[in-house]
Parts: structure tokens; C-alpha cells; sequence
């Protein structure tokens, strides 16, 4: 059985292993795969495995032997799903690795807005302190989290472990979300409408996934429905955040400050007006890549193919 990796560097730049995975097939390993050249390399696979290299209805209805692909990832946008239905193809993911390693870096950005870790560090290694007349300084405001509110868009897997978290640090949450789970066990919760949470929240952070729906939801509009003083996170995707309009919003004081580990076109264009806008923290969407979510991300894909040669797939995202 030929399995190809359409783009395999991502998620192992090589510092996990392959071994399990070459003991399913004959495997071959692309670190990336141009568009122009993804045809001719799963030419006779059966098994495609593809991080954020496309498969669109073109490139599918010339792959006649492939049977399965299987996403290196949760989303799975890149896929014509619908197309893989028709021709027989079963896609799986691979839901819930990362979910400890996003919520971290959801407050690695609120701590840093609240604390600004990075900016004071940098002013003690210029002197400072040593050049200071009193024991401490500080140069931006300090927040405390405890007794802020916390809105959650999208209240999925990620969602309640962020909810998880805010409780340890004594905040308020609130939530939206398509479907509205019990959550009677958590005292510091409530459901609100989208309007509520933009107008209530001291932060927000976004945890939904891209839909015709949510694309452009966080827009200029929705922006001004927020506190002067919120800060907006998003480690979701970043078409759900007009970047043009969320910039405006820093730099005009609307909002005061964003964590934003994705953007609206990755990689980046280099005029991202988000690059230039106040109080902007900018990751290269690494919230999913720590080794160990990673590591976790490798069994899952090898624990999905080998469930499909059994004849029992699982995760499967278009039946």
C-alpha cells in the first residue's frame, strides 16, 4: 500500500520518528508539496496524509486508487470533503492533541497584556533598574486576572479547558457557542448572546471554527460592541478576525490590546496592517506544535490509518 506525506515537516522537523507510520507501507516523506506537483506524487496512493496542503475537487478526480487521506491536523478546510464523499474516500483527523498547548499559549498572551513580562524584562537588561532611584518601576499598567470576566467563543474541547484554567485564576467566565452544554458544575459561568459576551468581557478569546458563519465575525462592528480596556485573543483561525479592522481598533484605542496567534492569509503578507498595530502580540500559529502535542498528534495519525486497514475507521469527518 503506497502512503504519501504531503507535507510532513511541520509536524516533525525531526524531532519525533516516522518508524511507526513505515510499518504500515510503502511510505514516502514530502517536507512540503508545491500545488502543481501534488498529482504526480500520490500518482497510485492509496493513503495521502496532508497537514495544509490542499485537496480540491481538481486534484481528487485524478487520484482514482485513493481511498483515504488523513488530516495531520484537527481542521480540515483544505479537503473538499464533500468530493471525497462522492468518489469514496474517507478523511480522517484528529481532534483534541493540542488542547492543553493551546489554552497555555491563550495565557501566555493574557499574562503578557497584563504584565507586559517581556517589555519590563528589557528595561531592567537596558539598566533601568540599576539606573533607578527607587526599588521598582514599572512602565505599563499591571492587571490582575482575578475577578475579570472571560468570553469564550466557541465552547468546544479547547473552550472549557481555557474555562478550566480562567477558574484557577478566580475569573468570571461567560460563554457562545452553537450549542449550550450544561455547565452547572462551574459557579462562575453563564451563557450569554454574542452581543452580551463582546460587551461584558475584559478579555475574549476565540475558540470556534471557520465557517461561513465565523468568517469576518470579529469586524469592525463587533470590535467597537467592547470595553476600551479588553483585550482579544485568538489561537482559532484567523479569518475570523478582520485584520485590517482589528488594527484600526488597537490603534484607535477601541480595544486595548490582542494575542493573535493566526492571521488571514499564512504566511503573512508582509503589510499585515497588524504588524504595525499598538499593543499587538503576534505568534507565528505555533499553539498547536509543542513536541508533546505534536507526539500526541503522530500516534493519533498512525492509531487513524491503522483503525482504516482494519476496516473500523475512526475520527472520520464526511460520512
Amino acid at each position: 500500500m503506497k502512503i504519501v506525506v504531503l507535507d510532513g515537516y511541520t509536524l516533525n522537523p525531526g524531532d519525533l520518528s516516522w518508524d511507526a507510520l513505515n510499518q504500515l507501507g510503502d511510505v514516502a516523506i514530502h517536507d512540503r508539496t508545491p500545488y502543481a506537483e501534488i498529482v504526480g506524487r500520490c500518482a497510485g496512493a492509496t493513503v495521502v496524509l496532508t497537514n495544509k496542503t490542499p485537496l480540491d475537487e481538481a486534484t481528487l478526480n485524478q487520484l482514482p486508487d485513493l481511498k483515504y487521506i488523513g488530516v495531520l491536523a484537527t481542521g480540515y478546510n483544505i479537503i473538499n470533503t464533500e468530493v471525497c464523499k462522492e468518489n469514496g474516500i474517507i478523511v480522517s483527523n484528529v481532534p483534541g492533541y493540542s488542547t492543553p498547548a493551546v489554552a497555555q499559549l491563550v495565557f501566555a498572551f493574557l499574562l503578557e497584556l497584563c504584565l507586559h513580562v517581556q517589555k519590563h524584562s528589557d528595561s531592567v537588561m537596558d539598566g533601568r533598574w540599576a539606573r533607578s532611584v527607587d526599588f521598582c518601576f514599572w512602565d505599563y499598567p499591571l492587571t490582575e486576572l482575578a475577578g475579570k470576566t472571560l468570553g469564550i467563543i466557541g465552547f468546544g474541547t479547547i473552550g472549557k479547558k481555557v474555562a478550566d484554567i480562567a477558574t484557577a485564576f478566580d475569573m468570571n467566565i461567560i460563554a457562545t457557542g452553537r450549542t449550550h452544554t450544561d455547565q452547572s458544575h462551574r459557579e462562575n459561568f453563564k451563557w450569554v448572546t454574542l452581543d452580551e459576551l463582546l460587551q461584558l468581557s475584559d478579555m475574549i478569546s476565540i475558540h470556534c471554527p471557520l465557517t461561513p458563519e465565523t468568517q469576518g465575525l470579529i469586524n469592525g462592528e463587533n470590535l467597537r460592541k467592547m470595553k476600551p480596556s479588553a483585550f482579544l485573543i485568538n489561537t482559532s483561525r484567523g479569518p475570523i478576525v478582520v485584520d485590517a479592522d482589528l488594527a484600526d481598533a488597537l490603534n484607535n484605542g477601541v480595544i486595548a490590546g490582542a494575542g493573535i496567534d493566526v492571521l488571514s492569509v499564512e504566511p503573512p503578507l508582509a503589510d499585515n496592517p497588524l504588524f504595525k498595530a499598538i499593543n499587538c502580540i503576534i505568534t507565528p500559529h505555533i499553539a498547536w506544535a509543542a513536541k508533546e502535542a505534536r507526539a500526541r498528534l503522530m500516534n493519533t495519525v498512525v492509531s487513524n490509518l491503522q483503525a482504516f486497514i482494519n476496516g473500523v475507521a475512526v475520527n472520520v469527518v464526511n460520512r
